[in-house]
């Protein structure tokens, strides 16, 4: 099933929407996480790999992203 970019808008603003409001940092950051699973699909691990492996203009690696904690 080929989801349309329009549908994968909506079910991340769901995401948001039902979860976005419960407290803790840990908690916010797992909606994250869902909206932008929601948003790039099959590309997430693409994106996830590209991110954990960045390193800024110094040569500090940035955090290695977090998935947060399901409320």
């Amino acid at each position: 099933m080929n989801i349309s970019d329009t549908d994968r808008i909506e079910q991340a603003i769901d995401v948001a929407s039902q979860y976005g409001m419960i407290d803790g940092a840990h908690h916010k950051q797992w909606v994250i996480d869902q909206m932008i699973r929601t948003l790039l699909g099959d590309q997430y691990q693409v994106w996830r790999t590209e991110y954990d492996a960045a390193v800024d203009d110094e040569g500090n690696e940035y955090d290695p992203w977090d998935e947060g904690i399901a409320p």
